[in-house]
């Protein structure tokens, strides 16, 4: 991160695989960053407090409310967007869990599901649903009651055990 004169910084972030440089000013949220800067849309704002978790995403893979991290903060490092689950157009196979299980209403949460989940990859398909429900409890649905939510999580990771054992 290097500063200029208009005490903007430049920052270099790999977002979903692809590295960005942009300057920035230094008190740009993350959040803001990938929406307004990149245009990745699928991250959402709701409270903006870091209360509600709509607008998780994953940096170096583990789950950050991106409205509580300043841009600068992520410097060199690796954040997942929910784009980053394209796969060539398709659902992914967590996308296609979710959907499966209807594991959403009116879709706002989603997003910020499917990364929390995301981070979750590898984790036995036997974890105990209260482990899970709390893993999944950063962010909040006002539209189901998380039944469905944790259902689909546990298929992906049934799924993705059962690919791994072969």
């Amino acid at each position: 991160m290097s500063a200029d004169p208009s005490n903007n910084c430049s920052v270099c972030i790999q977002v979903n695989g692809r590295e960005y440089t942009r300057t920035v000013e230094p008190r740009v949220h993350l959040a803001d960053f990938l929406r307004q800067e990149l245009g990745l849309t699928g991250t959402h704002l709701g409270c903006e407090q870091g209360v509600c978790g709509m607008c998780t995403v994953l940096v170096d893979g583990e789950p950050v409310k991106s409205c509580l991290v300043l841009t600068p903060q992520v410097e060199g490092r690796e954040v997942r967007t929910v784009e980053s689950l394209d796969q060539d157009g398709e659902l992914s196979a967590l996308q296609k869990a979710f959907h499966d299980k209807h594991a959403l209403q009116c879709g706002f949460c989603t997003p910020a599901f499917l990364m929390v989940a995301q981070s979750l990859e590898g984790m036995s398909a036997d974890t105990e649903r209260g482990e899970l429900r709390e893993a999944l409890a950063g962010v909040l649905c006002r539209c189901t009651g998380y039944k469905k939510i944790v259902d689909a999580v546990e298929e992906w990771l049934g799924a993705q055990e059962g690919a791994r054992n072969g």
